[in-house]
Order: structure tokens, then C-alpha cells, then sequence
């Protein structure tokens, strides 16, 4: 989604953090780009350095809050993850964005893509990825030399920035962790994750099972020891060497 809010004087220049416009047209777009983004914090979630963010404003230029593009996703390899209103580029060691998601809604224009695909050419993009859920089609572009160039085979793409993978059936787009792991919705990943719970839960009980089967052997063991040793006392009080019985 883009905006073209008025530039004030230069004292007085304010980056909007709102174009004003839905996150998503749909619910199915609206699922995509969650999809996308959840599992790519997933993904790198132990890189302190990479920042991600849905439909947040990016201002690449200081003093210019014209020109500016709200990417459904956008990942940024080199700035720290937290929160932010804006990303305003020349606040951010003026690290571009390197790879931009958009998923397409029917009221996406061709001149509307045309102009995204301008800005992400001229503002740094390495990679670029357009996903219509409606006919399911997916176009993937490289940066080289500084230009956007389509992917000639986008089945079984592979990121080079963000190692996923990208396959095609005959129904919907699936994406691939580094692992072999599919994105999951957020529905599923919450099923995912209360099944890894309960797998968890289970294997705890399992080993205290155990655990208390070992110590019943022990506590068993140290029983008839001294039983044992209770009857040699009695059969040496007898006069009868136990040791050679």
C-alpha cells in the first residue's frame, strides 16, 4: 500500500505511520501475510539481526515523506528486531529492506504492481516475491545488476537470502522451511504446538514412570540385602558361617 502525504518544511517534516489504507482486502490476502510473516519470525528467531514487519510503512529517503511503500512483508537482514511506527531507512544505518512479499487482492491494479515494482527496483530490493491466491500463481524476482529480473522456474525456488522453498500444486502455494518444515497458519501452528505439548507432557510421565520403577527396584534391592544380611547374623548366632555355605 502506498501514500502521498504532503512534505511540509523541512523543521516540520512528519512520516506517517498510516497510509490509511487495510492491512488486507480479504480474509484469504489477510491470511497470507500473516502466514508468511509468523513463520519467517519463526524462522529466524534467534537472529537478534534480522527485522520483519506486515504492512509497515518504509520511508527510504530523509526528508521525504512522498516517497514511500508499505510492503505486506518486508525482511531486513542487519537491523535489530523490536518495535517501530515507521521505517524510516536513514535511522536504520540506511539498510534497505532486502526481500518485499505482496500478495495480491482483486483490487490490486497492474499500474498500482507496476509502481511498487519501480520502487522496490530503485530502493534496493535483492528479492521480490508476488503470490496470487486467487489463481495461484506466484512470480519471484532477483535483483542483478540492479534490476528486478522474473525467476525463469519458480517451482522449487529456493530464497537465497532466506533458504525457503517455494512449491506450486495444483490447489495453493506451499512454503518450505530451510529443514523441509511447511509454513503453517497460525491455526496450525497453534495445533502443532499443543500437540508437541501434550508429546512433551507425555514423555515426561514416561520418564517419571521410570523413574519411579527404578527406585521401586532400588528400595526392592536394598530390601533383600538386608534381609539377607539379617539371616547370615542369625546363622553366625547359630555358630554357622554364612560365607562358606
Amino acid at each position: 500500500m502506498v501514500t502521498q502525504p504532503q512534505t511540509t518544511t523541512p523543521n516540520e517534516i512528519v512520516y506517517p505511520e498510516s497510509d490509511g489504507k487495510p492491512m488486507a482486502d480479504n480474509t484469504k490476502q489477510f491470511r497470507w501475510i500473516v502466514t508468511i510473516k509468523e513463520n519467517l519470525e519463526i524462522l529466524f528467531a534467534d537472529d537478534s539481526m534480522v527485522f520483519i514487519a506486515g504492512d509497515l510503512l518504509w520511508y527510504p529517503i530523509e526528508g521525504n515523506n512522498r516517497i514511500c511503500q508499505a510492503p505486506d512483508v518486508m525482511v531486513v537482514f542487519g537491523r535489530p528486531k523490536g518495535d517501530r511506527g515507521s521505517y524510516q531507512q536513514w535511522k536504520e544505518d540506511n539498510i534497505a529492506p532486502q526481500v518485499a512479499f505482496e500478495i495480491l487482492s482483486p483490487s490490486n491494479t497492474a499500474a498500482e504492481m507496476t509502481r511498487k515494482l519501480a520502487f522496490y527496483q530503485q530502493h534496493g530490493i535483492e528479492e521480490y516475491y508476488v503470490y496470487d491466491p486467487d489463481r495461484n500463481e506466484l512470480v519471484a524476482l532477483e535483483a542483478q545488476n540492479g534490476t528486478l529480473l522474473e525467476v525463469p522456474e519458480v517451482q522449487g525456488w529456493q530464497s537465497p537470502r532466506l533458504g525457503i522453498q517455494f512449491e506450486l500444486n495444483e490447489e495453493t502455494l506451499q512454503i518450505y522451511y530451510p529443514n523441509g518444515d511447511r509454513f503453517l497458519s497460525s491455526v496450525q501452528l497453534s495445533a502443532q504446538r499443543d500437540r508437541e505439548r501434550q508429546r512433551a507432557e507425555q514423555a515426561d510421565q514416561r520418564a517419571e514412570q521410570e523413574r519411579q520403577r527404578a527406585e521401586q527396584e532400588r528400595q526392592r534391592a536394598e530390601q533383600a540385602e538386608a534381609r539377607s544380611q539379617q539371616l547370615a547374623e542369625r546363622l553366625r548366632s547359630l555358630g554357622i558361617d554364612p560365607d562358606i555355605l
